[in-house]
């Protein structure tokens, strides 16, 4: 696979549809043509503590931040006609599909392919699957885990190397 768009949420609490960050890598002709990055004001608007811990994000970073349909204003034209990846794609077309479902938007039938799932197929040796580990594995370091933006930089590497 070399054209794609690796996606990367991370949500303010247990809801999917909370989405408070989004990263997003374009990936054509197996090159990174194009990258964004944006903070979104969650649905519902309250973050929990655990997310908050894993990522480090709370109500003073977006509570001035667009709306979900805002800032998928932005990605929808970069993302026009490629398959998504995400790292535990379960996870993120959730998240999508849920604030998509809150907003009255329409789900326009993205593609999903998983590097997770990819990771337990090929790389079987690893101790674990997790981003971070497999994103190793595949030559990336990943620094600044559960930041949205390097997080899908990282699974845009595993999936040049494994899909």
């Amino acid at each position: 696979m070399t054209d794609f768009a690796a996606i990367d949420f991370e949500t303010a609490n247990s809801c999917r549809s909370s989405v408070c960050s989004v990263g997003v890598v374009v990936v054509r002709g197996g090159e990174i043509t194009d990258t964004f990055y944006s903070l979104i004001q969650p649905e519902p608007n309250y973050y929990n503590w655990f997310c908050q811990r894993v990522h480090g994000l709370g109500p003073e970073d977006t509570d001035s931040a667009e709306v979900f349909p805002q800032v998928w204003a932005k990605i929808a034209p970069l993302i026009e006609g490629l398959p998504l990846v995400a790292h535990n794609a379960m996870f993120d077309e959730g998240c999508l599909r849920a604030v998509m479902q809150v907003y009255q938007m329409d789900w326009p039938d993205y593609k999903f392919y998983d590097t997770l799932r990819a990771s337990r197929r090929k790389l079987r040796h690893l101790e674990n699957h997790q981003l971070h580990t497999v994103s190793e594995a595949c030559g990336y370091c990943l620094e600044n885990h559960h930041h949205a933006l390097a997080d899908a930089e990282a699974c845009a590497a595993i999936a040049l190397k494994l899909l």
